[in-house]
């Protein structure tokens, strides 16, 4: 049986602080995925870098990733970059199992929990 992972992609930010959402998303989600290993990797300025996680996930044992790009569109990161990166990591793991979700943003239940929030921030007709 292979093991699998759930990998969370970002940007990566200078500022260690903008990882905070990412990384409590990535324990909610590991918190609900107990037999699977939810990882958080970025494209750039922080680490792990998403191929350095592959490559630990593979050492581990690890051979089935699942990759959700935690990005609001499908822009040039998504739509060129992580192309790249996802094709030097199929060969350099040939038994590597690796699929790419779409970017997160880009799913309407997404964008209807980011539409509900900017409501529910509005003030009341009282305030």
């Amino acid at each position: 049986m292979k093991r699998q992972a759930l990998v969370l992609f970002a940007h990566g930010a200078r500022d260690p602080r903008w990882a905070a959402p990412f990384e409590r998303l990535q324990q909610l989600l590991q918190a609900q995925l107990p037999d699977r290993l939810v990882a958080l990797a970025f494209l750039e300025l922080m680490t792990p870098r998403l191929p350095d996680l592959v490559d630990r996930l593979m050492e581990q044992g690890c051979d089935d990733v699942t990759v959700v790009p935690i990005f609001l569109g499908q822009g040039g990161h998504v739509l060129r970059d992580l192309p790249l990166i996802t094709e030097q990591l199929r060969q350099r793991h040939p038994r590597l199992t690796l699929r790419v979700a779409a970017a997160a943003g880009e799913d309407a239940a997404v964008l209807n929990a980011i539409a509900k929030y900017c409501v529910d921030v509005l003030p009341g007709p009282a305030d």
